[in-house]
């Protein structure tokens, strides 16, 4: 089998503003592909870029993406291997574009074999229930948000947090004393605070039952992080410290934390993240398949890969429900309220609205 050519596309999708402590989100700007191959079918792939996590933006996602299908043309998609090593040769990081190419090769080694992505995977389906998320806003408003969740049916919540200390303190607080004790709460600061921050706010979110904070500093804060977990009642989880599994063995070591956020967009895709969890699991750190703003077709081969791994424990698989105002998505994860159903057809079994591909930006090496 030989890849053809392949297929770009800019797959803009409007979102209501959405606010994290890096920055507000009013467009998941991801990047979609289709890998051609001479057998006949293709493999999809999406990424979604986001730029004060990643340093990638979707232009330079686009711009990078027709030079790695320069490079593949011609060559066999089920080297799955050799051909990103094909990706990492060419440059350095830029694991967001990766994570779209990437994707493709394990849709198309599926496909091949007439297989959905979790058997290819050597696994199966296990019960995936993802969290809700509430970006950041007026303590009040937060809690209100928390309370319509609620009423919904969430049962997990994530808390966005990092802009003020004090205010966290009292968004955590309202939010908690709206939502009753029996709501699983966990949160993520996103880089927002300093260390003496991070030690005071933990402290005091600590009596609301926060089950984990994510990446409470900014990454070149990495070396704080042992100290700040002894002193921690709130277990710290990894999120933007942890780009690739030699990110994981450093922070391990360290004993830097609890547990470890794996995203593809992040990871530059499935076989990176192979060898994340391998390393996690190996030291027992649970992990979480956490996301950037995907559409559900990325989201669908996260649920394929965190289904076939027991040391997945928890899920934040919410990015399409994020405010997202189209869904240019056929086939995919259906959502149960917030259990996440896995389709059976082979490959990932999700793939771009024809209709909606017309109206974007593409490209085709």
């Amino acid at each position: 089998m030989k890849i053809t050519h392949t297929e770009i596309y800019k797959f803009s999708i409007p979102m209501h503003p959405f606010t994290i402590a890096t920055g507000t989100m009013h467009y998941a700007q991801n990047i979609f592909i289709r890998v051609h191959t001479d057998a006949g079918f293709y493999g999809v792939g999406e990424c979604s870029a986001f730029p004060m996590i990643v340093g990638e933006t979707q232009a330079t996602c686009f711009e990078m993406a027709k030079d790695f299908a320069k490079l593949w043309k011609g060559k066999d998609p089920l080297a799955i291997d050799k051909r990103i090593n094909d990706l990492h040769n060419f440059t350095a990081f830029n694991a967001t574009i990766k994570s779209a190419f990437d994707m493709a090769l394990f849709d198309i080694s599926a496909k091949k074999i007439n297989q959905p992505l979790y058997r290819f995977l050597r696994g199966n389906k296990k019960e995936l229930e993802t969290d809700l998320t509430i970006g950041i806003g007026l303590p009040e408003a937060m809690a209100e948000q928390a309370a319509e969740f609620k009423k919904r049916g969430v049962k997990i919540i994530k808390v966005k947090l990092g802009k003020n200390g004090e205010e966290d303190i009292k968004r955590i607080k309202q939010i908690r004393a709206a939502t009753g004790k029996k709501i699983v709460l966990r949160v993520d600061a996103n880089q927002g605070w300093d260390y003496d921050t991070a030690k005071k706010v933990l402290k005091e979110i600590a009596k609301y039952d926060i089950q984990f904070c994510e990446q409470p500093m900014r990454s070149w804060n990495d070396a704080l992080l042992p100290k700040l977990r002894k002193k921690s009642a709130v277990k710290i989880m990894a999120d933007e410290s942890v780009f690739n599994h030699y990110d994981a063995e450093r922070l391990i070591k360290a004993g830097a934390c609890d547990y470890v956020n794996i995203k593809l967009s992040k990871s530059g895709g499935i076989l990176e993240a192979l060898q994340i969890n391998t390393v996690c699991k190996k030291n027992k750190i649970p992990c979480m398949m956490g996301g950037m703003l995907e559409s559900r077709i990325a989201l669908t081969a996260c649920a394929h890969f965190a289904s076939v791994h027991n040391n997945i424990i928890f899920y934040d698989m919410d990015t399409c429900l994020l405010g997202h105002l189209s869904d240019p998505v056929i086939g995919g994860i259906k959502y149960h309220g917030f259990f996440i159903q896995i389709p059976d057809a082979p490959g990932i079994g999700a793939d771009a609205d024809e209709n909606f591909l017309k109206t974007l930006v593409k490209a085709e090496v």
